[in-house]
């Protein structure tokens, strides 16, 4: 049985399961799951509490079976948990979890905790006999996109909102900016607030001007993210995520790599469409998936063939810049060629599909290039 995070409470007010695994990359989110997988069995009666936590090969799976078995004989009910940092428990620890799951009881609840798993490991024996056999709660991060909603919804159960309409707007889009990728800062800025600003002035609203006082910046940049920003157009967003990378002490070789890869894949797919190949086949061919796909068919429509393949000469000096060459019409340092690269590929997903008249294109204003 699958479930998502908000409908975790709603299911535990029904009762508990003897087995829960709980996995992703969230740690607020995973936290807060398991909090709650934790009180609704205290409330249950599992008053016993073990943690077995699986680090390296040397795992004793053996006596967790018997612990588990024994205890359920003589002593309260219990409250197991398992926490598999890795996502790899081995091929004894897949035996030994397998068996786990057939032999169950209502005196023993388990949680399982475990780290954001591949294709691969979701499709792996152990794995789908947690699934089988009990409830899974996939914990997914949020988005910078759904992120302005997320921090509406915090202030809300502690009584503090923001004001309507733009305003309001603004000031949670302030707020998403100062935080991204940091759910847990996030969250504690949150809780700062209600602390800040007790909700008995102004029946709990914030202005604009007091979340920008008391919210610090936070923010921390996922290197993945900044493809993604660049595909959609989202200018300030990225130029944004590439200064914090360069502050956070990011390689920038990864940070060339990221934005290479992405222009690379670019020309494959657009070189495939050109003899014919249908769009979702030049993808799979380009390896591109998810959410990328819907960027790159917006990307692909903007890219001309002569930007290509200039961007495709940009990415190689760049790459010379970033291990330590020199190029005459580019900036010594790495980070500056960097960003020089990254407007170029801006110049053209930030602009809107060329209008047409008469059968014509009319040229839309692009973004400065600064050299």
């Amino acid at each position: 049985m699958q479930l998502r995070l908000d409908q975790l409470s709603p299911h535990l007010q029904k009762g508990l399961r003897p087995l829960y695994t709980v996995w992703g990359d969230e740690p607020l989110l995973m936290q807060e799951a398991c909090d709650a997988l934790r009180a609704a069995a205290r409330s249950a009666g599992h008053s016993e509490r073990q943690v077995h936590a699986v680090s390296g090969a040397h795992f004793n799976w053996s006596a967790l079976l018997g612990a588990s078995q024994a205890m359920s004989l003589f002593a309260d009910k219990q409250l197991v948990e398992i926490r598999i940092p890795s996502g790899k428990p081995g091929k004894e620890g897949s035996e030994a979890l397998q068996r786990y799951s057939e032999t169950l009881c209502d005196d023993v609840v388990t949680i399982v905790q475990l780290p954001q798993l591949d294709r691969q490991q979701q499709q792996s024996a152990w794995f789908s006999a947690l699934d089988a056999e009990g409830v899974t709660v996939r914990v997914l991060p949020v988005e910078r996109h759904a992120l302005p909603q997320w921090i509406a919804q915090r202030l809300g159960t502690q009584g503090q909102r923001v004001q309507g309409g733009e305003a309001g707007q603004r000031t949670l889009a302030f707020f998403a900016d100062r935080v991204e990728g940091n759910l847990l800062a996030a969250h504690q800025e949150i809780q700062k607030l209600a602390l800040l600003y007790p909700t008995g002035a102004a029946a709990g609203e914030l202005s604009f001007e007091q979340v920008e006082s008391a919210v610090l910046n936070v923010a921390r940049y996922d290197v993945f993210k900044l493809g993604e920003a660049v595909l959609a157009g989202q200018v300030r967003r990225a130029l944004r995520m590439l200064d914090g990378l360069r502050a956070e002490g990011e390689a920038a070789v990864l940070v060339h790599w990221t934005l290479a890869e992405d222009v690379r894949a670019l020309k494959r797919v657009h070189d495939a469409m050109q003899v014919g190949r249908p769009l979702p086949l030049a993808l799979r061919e380009a390896r591109v998936w998810g959410q990328k796909e819907r960027l790159f068919e917006r990307a692909l429509s903007l890219f001309t063939e002569t930007a290509l393949a200039q961007l495709l000469h940009a990415a190689q000096v760049c790459d010379g810049l970033v291990k330590g060459l020199k190029h005459p019409d580019w900036p010594l340092e790495p980070w500056d060629g960097l960003k020089r690269l990254l407007l170029m590929m801006l110049q053209s997903t930030s602009a809107p599909p060329a209008a047409r008249r008469g059968g014509r294109a009319v040229v839309v204003p692009r973004l400065a290039l600064q050299g």
